[in-house]
């Protein structure tokens, strides 16, 4: 990944984060918003383009450097306007399809909702520890003692409130 973008790293024929695309687009999702930035950011959008070629829009939104997720997904806040929507990390393969996860998300009343994975080797990932009504107490990255094994998946179904917390943060 020191000469491109990771997102782009091929697995079986084609890069990762196209399966990410696909997904959402599974999901119902047609527009769609990619942050770019970094090594070669302009190679994703050239690979790309407007989406067309994939059945979606895509817009792009720049970040001048790598400052987390927070910072990305408030670049986003004027192309989410007041919708619902789903953050997906650009390097996760997933075996499972969103969709019903996301009609879920949808018709609830939930502000957030993150997918979570059981891994066998949980001190290698951010991981969730869960309150008793599987609501998410906390979530550390690479804990040397997890209390779970529930890796979060990078993939996350949130309300436009997330940008009042991103705010005080």
């Amino acid at each position: 990944t020191h000469t491109g973008p990771k997102q782009l790293l091929p697995i079986a024929n084609k890069p990762m984060s196209e399966y990410c695309l696909e997904s959402l687009k599974n999901a119902g999702i047609s527009e769609i918003s990619i942050v770019i930035g970094g090594i070669a950011a302009n190679k994703v959008q050239e690979y790309y383009g407007d989406g067309k070629n994939f059945g979606v829009k895509i817009t792009y939104v720049n970040q001048d450097e790598p400052r987390g997720i927070a910072h990305a997904i408030n670049l986003c806040k004027d192309f989410i306007k007041n919708e619902k929507f789903i953050v997906f990390l650009g390097d996760n393969i997933i075996k499972r399809d969103i969709l019903d996860y996301a009609k879920e998300f949808e018709k609830s009343e939930y502000d957030a909702s993150i997918l979570l994975c059981e891994v066998d080797n949980p001190s290698q990932f951010g991981i969730a520890d869960l309150n008793k009504d599987g609501s998410i107490k906390k979530i550390m990255e690479k804990p040397k003692e997890p209390p779970t094994n529930l890796a979060v998946t990078g993939i996350y179904f949130l309300t436009p409130k997330i940008f009042d917390v991103i705010s005080r943060l």
